[in-house]
């Protein structure tokens, strides 16, 4: 409910403040539920994952849309999604993967202001009947705790 409320969410594209995708490299990692940091962009758990372990590369620059990355950004944004697609796999076993982008708010995308990179691990069978009936998606592992294992699996530079 929090999310369909609008929970967190900028009231508008300014950058600043009130976008949590900016806040977050400010606060320790742990409370900004950042896994981990690269120079240009960061990966960080959802706050409303689609399943366990859902993270997002997300750059630190303030932009919307994927062709206004810059080479180096773009670059690390590619890396981070790979290494997060190992470390997904080692710890959590998953079989498969969506990842994405949702550019602008016709696409779907939540905040469309700030370029994020989904990255969901599937496994065969994640998906029952909660979604569909109910509207509901039952999350095994508390967000902290994934973001924990995450980091510790993650390579050091």
């Amino acid at each position: 409910m929090a999310y369909l409320q609008g929970e967190d969410k900028p009231e508008n594209g300014d950058a600043g403040p009130q976008c949590p995708f900016c806040r977050a490299p400010g606060r320790d990692d742990a409370t900004g539920l950042i896994v981990a940091r690269g120079r240009h962009a960061f990966v960080v758990m959802n706050l409303y994952p689609y399943n366990t372990g859902h993270v997002m590369v997300c750059p630190y620059r303030h932009v919307a849309m994927y062709p206004d990355l810059d080479t180096d950004e773009t670059a690390e944004v590619a890396a981070l999604t790979k290494t997060a697609m190992r470390v997904l796999t080692e710890i959590s076993g998953c079989h498969g993967f969506n990842i994405g982008m949702n550019q602008g708010p016709v696409a779907g995308a939540g905040i469309a202001a700030h370029l994020h990179q989904h990255v969901v691990p599937r496994w065969g069978g994640d998906s029952n009947f909660l979604p569909i009936i109910g509207q509901t998606k039952a999350l095994p592992e508390l967000l902290g705790d994934t973001r924990e294992r995450l980091a510790a699996a993650w390579p050091a530079d």
